[in-house]
């Protein structure tokens, strides 16, 4: 256990802040007074337990300034509601949106954390008036309250998740326009995106990222730039924690993130089109 800290700890995040901003971002920091990109995620953009994170290895290949701006678990509305950020994302030559699940964001039935997205705050009176019987006073996260309202009404849970990805498509299509300036839709998963993203009944609530289909990237695909897909190796995948830092407590968690291996993959995958758009 003391070797597997030791190991731990030669992971630097080189977390900041922007001045004003409250969230503290992955580094590390690029020199903001010279032109640079930015990358808006969840987890697949963060690299928790990456000592490189496809971010800085685009840095390192483009030799040109990255800024990360995502967040483990995080949802659109980590960037959307912090205006340092978002500041930062119009004032880039590039801004690359990778697809994050629909589940964490604050839409008319529920609230999340501002900063940490995966937390639930709280119901709506809609919410509230669509499961009268429903104790939301002990659900902490929004994938608890998911499985709780997956569990309770089938019927108004796909109604749930027919709200949750219109508030997707809107806050997706407000922050780009927003940002104003060029951006790349990112899309990283083991498949392509379904024709129609369908929620299990039981275990797993579904495929990452979550309730996103088809077509919610094609309502969103006109608006962007230009639309990357990643889709992971099978080789990458079974590499699984290889080449990733974390102590036997969080092996279950760091079992979810993806590796070094991914990482390569996605940076592999957005090179070229980003050469392309900073030499245009």
């Amino acid at each position: 256990m003391l070797f597997e800290r030791v190991l731990q700890s030669e992971i630097d995040y080189s977390n900041y802040r922007l001045p004003g901003s409250r969230i503290q971002f992955r580094g590390p920091k690029p020199d903001f007074g010279k032109p640079y990109c930015t990358f808006i995620g969840s987890s697949e953009t963060f690299g928790k337990y990456v000592a490189k994170p496809y971010t800085q290895l685009l840095a390192d290949g483009l030799e040109f300034g990255c800024a990360n701006f995502s967040g483990v678990n995080a949802g659109i509305d980590l960037v959307m509601r912090d205006t340092v950020a978002l500041k930062a994302c119009a004032d880039a030559r590039i801004a690359v949106v990778a697809v994050s699940g629909a589940h964490n964001l604050s839409n008319r039935l529920y609230r999340v954390h501002p900063r940490s997205n995966d937390r639930f705050i709280r119901a709506s009176k809609i919410l509230q008036k669509m499961y009268p019987n429903m104790d939301f006073t002990e659900i902490h996260y929004t994938r608890h309250l998911l499985r709780s309202l997956r569990r309770a009404d089938q019927t108004k849970f796909s109604i749930v998740v027919q709200e949750l990805k219109k508030a997707w498509v809107a806050r997706m299509t407000l922050l780009i326009e927003q940002i104003n300036t060029k951006t790349v839709l990112l899309w990283v998963a083991n498949q392509a995106p379904p024709e129609s993203a369908q929620f299990n009944w039981t275990g797993p609530l579904g495929t990452e990222p979550l309730f996103v289909d088809q077509d919610m990237i094609d309502q969103i695909s006109p608006k962007v730039t230009k639309v990357v897909e990643c889709i992971t190796s099978d080789k990458a995948q079974q590499r699984g924690t290889k080449g990733m830092v974390f102590n036997t407590k969080e092996a279950k968690i760091a079992e979810k993130m993806f590796g070094p291996s991914v990482h390569k993959e996605i940076a592999t995958a957005l090179l070229g089109p980003l050469t392309g758009m900073l030499s245009g």
